[in-house]
């Protein structure tokens, strides 16, 4: 039985379906942030000779994006020209351009989340330049199939993913581990390089998780989303539910 839990996400506010777990079952979800984010500096971009005015439009996938965007463009002096366009994964991400720029004196378009759905506003403007600000080494589906279609698409390397610091917990303590990116996967075996020989289970969220855990051999015990789990807490209460009707059909 799933006596404790190891989340790799920062503890949510307030009340979230894990206390519900938590009271259900008489669980422990403790919350581990796996990794952090550091910008690249100004010395270092220069290096890959992109010059950020001389592209039409940029495209940002996420707020983090949107952070070291306009932190390197300051850090390296760069004027933004009144022309350029910003294009957005979905609403969320286009509202947070008005941190930095004044939303309605530029040209802003945005997706319904989807990579579909972005791919078919910029196939409206397929002769622009376009700039995707972007993690270090991150495979980005979006980069792929946009160069594939043939868009003039550049990638920026803004900022990279890092490991936390996680030697000082016992790991063997928990009963199962949640991850949520390729970067958590990382992180966890950065850490405990032995982790497959602890015996802890594995929880993965998404098929980039699975993929990554799959690269290392480890194979995941619950996986989300799914059509009756999306979402992680539910997929581990299914898991849950099964080992106790297991047990009471022993």
């Amino acid at each position: 039985m799933i006596k404790k839990i190891l989340v790799s996400q920062p503890k949510p506010k307030g009340r979230s379906p894990y206390s519900d777990l938590e009271e259900k079952y008489g669980i422990k979800v403790d919350f581990m942030k796996f990794f952090g984010i550091e910008g690249i500096d100004a010395k270092e971009f220069r290096k890959s000779k992109v010059k950020i005015e001389d592209f039409d439009g940029i495209i940002f996938t996420s707020r983090t994006a949107i952070d070291h965007f306009f932190r390197i463009t300051e850090e390296l002096k760069t004027t933004i020209p009144n022309t350029m366009k910003y294009y957005c994964i979905n609403e969320q991400v286009a509202l947070y351009l008005q941190k930095y720029t004044i939303y309605r004196k530029r040209k802003v378009s945005y997706g319904n989340g989807t990579n579909d759905s972005l791919i078919e506003i910029l196939s409206k403007n397929k002769d622009e330049k376009l700039l995707l600000p972007m993690s270090e080494g991150h495979k980005s589906t979006l980069y792929n199939t946009l160069k594939k279609n043939k868009f003039k698409i550049t990638k920026a390397e803004i900022y990279r993913t890092v490991s936390v610091d996680l030697k000082n917990i016992d790991i063997k303590q928990y009963d199962l581990v949640v991850l949520f990116s390729p970067w958590g996967v990382k992180a966890l075996l950065d850490n405990f390089p032995d982790f497959k020989e602890t015996g802890v289970m594995v929880a993965a969220f998404g098929n980039e998780t699975n993929k990554a855990l799959k690269k290392v051999d480890i194979k995941p015990e619950i996986k989300a989303p799914t059509k009756k789990s999306p979402s992680m807490p539910a997929a581990i209460e299914e898991y849950i539910e099964k080992l106790i009707a297991e047990k009471a059909n022993a």
